[in-house]
């Protein structure tokens, strides 16, 4: 994990949902839909980081669905006003927080996250949307011989591999900026050379100039990066209308 990871803006409003519990784990929870959910898999500022609750809120009123975003680190938090300042990022202990949140360590909780969706909650259509760090989980989580979403989608996902890339099941959306240090160019020639032979649709977002995490830390006074903010949100928001309301039209 590089540098990129740790960089963004904090945008401005104030989240119109609630915390929750959710297979034991605190959780972000927008929106009033019994029958249509989205599992939002957030990066490493965490699930109190106000851009991915606004986004949450976003994809909650616009997709028509509840957006569920769970506590993937277990309680601990990256402090926001470190990562925002690169000036201080030497007060971080990275490899020590990485090495408490490893993909083995969180793989069962998030598992647990859809499946409590699923039986628990009884909601069903799934998506799951992951960014950064939950990029490779919401792979796993569609995995074909894994199935607990209906689809998903991802942007800039980070300790993504290959035979992830490989073992998809379900639909899935990647929205990949030009430079991007943990999402490779070998990588991307991997899901488009890979992806289209598996039978599952794929929608493949490219957005040229931008950077890892501009999706969930775009600086909105960067006229480049706030329209590709808006784009990836809007090519989400249709993605999951597409596959989520498919067999399930509630509100």
């Amino acid at each position: 994990m590089g540098d990129c990871c740790l960089k963004g803006f904090r945008w401005n409003g104030k989240p119109a949902g609630r915390e929750t519990i959710l297979a034991g784990m605190s959780c972000y929870t927008v929106g009033t839909n019994s029958s249509v959910a989205i599992l939002l898999l957030h990066d490493l500022f965490g699930w109190t980081f106000p851009n991915t609750r606004l986004l949450s809120d976003h994809l909650a009123e616009e997709v028509g669905c509840t957006v569920y975003v769970p506590d993937l680190f277990g309680g601990e938090r990256l402090p926001p006003d470190v990562l925002l300042d690169e000036s201080r990022w030497n007060e971080l202990d990275l490899p020590g927080f990485l090495s408490r949140n490893t993909k083995a360590i969180r793989e069962t909780d998030i598992f647990n996250c859809a499946k409590a969706l699923r039986g628990e909650h009884k909601y069903s259509s799934i998506g799951a949307i992951g960014f950064c760090f939950g990029g490779w989980a919401v792979f796993r989580l569609g995995a074909k011989d894994v199935r607990l979403v209906d689809c998903i989608s991802t942007a800039h996902p980070t300790f993504l591999e290959q035979k992830e890339i490989s073992d998809i099941g379900v639909p899935v959306q990647i929205m990949a900026p030009e430079h991007d240090q943990q999402f490779t160019e070998e990588l991307k020639a991997f899901s488009n050379t890979v992806i289209p032979k598996l039978g599952v649709p794929y929608d493949y977002q490219y957005f040229p100039f931008l950077t890892h995490g501009f999706a969930t830390r775009g600086n909105p006074n960067d006229k480049d990066e706030i329209a590709g903010m808006e784009r990836a949100k809007n090519a989400a928001v249709l993605w999951f209308r597409q596959w989520l309301h498919k067999t399930s039209t509630a509100n």
